[in-house]
């Protein structure tokens, strides 16, 4: 008997998956029980390779791909989107949306049971925000055989702001033994060594005239560390984070400082040639580069303007706001591992709709940890608690021994994950929920 291996192409993928994404649509619209599909995505968890060492074959990884997209994903904001994932990885595995902020249904873990290897599953999903969004399978890192990369999506603004180009810059880490191999986050880094790449490439290139006005969305898709991304000789504005607007104002020495899963919109100039330099903590080193020539002939263009509201609240009553201490990664408190998790477990806090909720965030720990929220953006209080910082953002570093404030409108009804995990390679991913009822 011959086996045969099944490696579809992107054709035959799209035309089993296209049935179920036709049938799903047609069946809601027709049927009435619910809001019309706006948009449709097919994402397949497969394997991949990435050529990340001359002269060494590629390197096997695991990705999440967009196999209805040619290029980026760009949804709008309002779309009610009809996800259709098929597994084709031996391991139950299931998308894990960042900067969506809803349906509680979506939310891994919480809300739905990953899918089995083999399986396609279907899901609708609100875009409730415009920005920039990734889905990736961290919290299913325990069981990963090799590391998986992160997906970029963009949620357009129904008024898209005056810029030339759009572009991705997705930074990601990887951990190679001598011998090319990858290894994935959560286990003992021992005889490798770290390399980094922008978009899959360790020497990525991007080619302007200069006066272009370019959207350029960072990604930190990197699974352990806090980067600085740095374009030289350019004034880099930042427009948002974590897929939220924010006043704009300038990168500090023009370095964007972003922790494991955050996101920044940034606005550039083009003036001249200038590297991509980037910094993990340790050593700084080239990972690209900006190449402009030719120009642009036009009147110089206008400060930027602020990206539109996503509707978030203006004002947070901190004065009536639910206070509630959470202490990182003590397992005494809750923390578990994913494939651990259980809602029987008990909520790290509980609030009414509503209410806001204000977290101090204690890392007890002597190394850098990471915090992240499902469901919400938060504020960053200011030290004296009479204030918050001029952003949103769903993911913060916390240095060690210290305690950040934080605090969000619990807008958002259901039962939410939150994530911690310490800046280590070899460091396990943990979690715990909350409630909004």
């Amino acid at each position: 008997m011959t086996t045969r291996i099944f490696d579809p192409t992107r054709r035959e993928v799209l035309a089993g998956l296209g049935v179920g994404l036709g049938a799903s649509a047609a069946g809601l619209i027709a049927g009435g029980a619910a809001p019309a599909v706006t948009a449709q995505l097919a994402l397949q968890a497969r394997p991949a390779t990435l050529a990340l060492k001359p002269g060494q074959p590629p390197t096997s990884i695991w990705e999440l791909a967009a196999v209805s997209h040619l290029g980026t994903i760009r949804l709008k904001r309002g779309d009610r989107c009809e996800v259709v994932f098929r597994n084709d990885l031996p391991v139950p595995l299931a998308p894990v949306w960042y900067g969506l902020n809803g349906p509680a249904a979506a939310d891994t873990l919480r809300g739905r049971a990953p899918t089995a290897p083999d399986a396609t599953e279907t899901s609708i999903i609100s875009i409730a925000n415009a920005g920039t969004l990734a889905a990736d399978f961290r919290l299913f890192e325990d069981d990963l055989k090799l590391p998986a990369r992160a997906l970029p999506i963009i949620a357009g603004e129904p008024n898209r702001p005056a810029v030339d180009r759009d572009e991705v810059l997705l930074i990601e880490e990887w951990r190679l033994r001598p011998d090319g191999t990858a290894l994935p986050p959560g286990r003992d880094p021992k005889d490798t060594s770290p390399l980094y790449t922008i978009n899959g490439k360790t020497s990525f290139e991007l080619s302007a005239a200069a006066g272009e006005r370019l959207r350029l969305r960072f990604i930190n898709g990197s699974q352990r560390t806090v980067l600085a991304i740095k374009l030289e000789s350019h004034d880099v504005r930042v427009m948002a984070l974590d897929g939220q607007p924010a006043e704009p104002f300038p990168a500090r020495n023009g370095a964007l400082v972003l922790a494991p899963g955050a996101r920044a919109d940034a606005l550039v100039d083009a003036v001249t040639s200038a590297p991509f330099m980037l910094h993990d903590g340790k050593e700084a080193r080239q990972l690209g580069s900006l190449t402009v020539s030719g120009r642009l002939e036009r009147p110089p263009l206008l400060p930027p303007q602020p990206l539109p509201s996503n509707d978030l609240p203006e004002k947070l009553d901190l004065k009536g706001a639910l206070r509630f201490d959470v202490a990182l990664g003590i397992p005494e408190a809750g923390w578990t591992r994913p494939a651990s998790f259980s809602v029987s477990s008990a909520p790290a806090f509980r609030a009414r709709t509503g209410r806001t909720v204000v977290l101090a965030l204690k890392n007890p720990g002597p190394v850098t940890s990471v915090f992240h929220l499902h469901g919400h953006h938060f504020r960053l209080l200011d030290k004296l608690d009479d204030g918050w910082k001029p952003y949103w953002l769903d993911t913060l570093a916390i240095e060690p021994g210290q305690t950040q404030r934080i605090a969000f409108a619990a807008t958002s009804p259901g039962r939410w994950l939150i994530e911690f995990v310490v800046t280590d390679w070899s460091a396990p991913r943990l979690v715990r929920w909350y409630a909004v009822e």
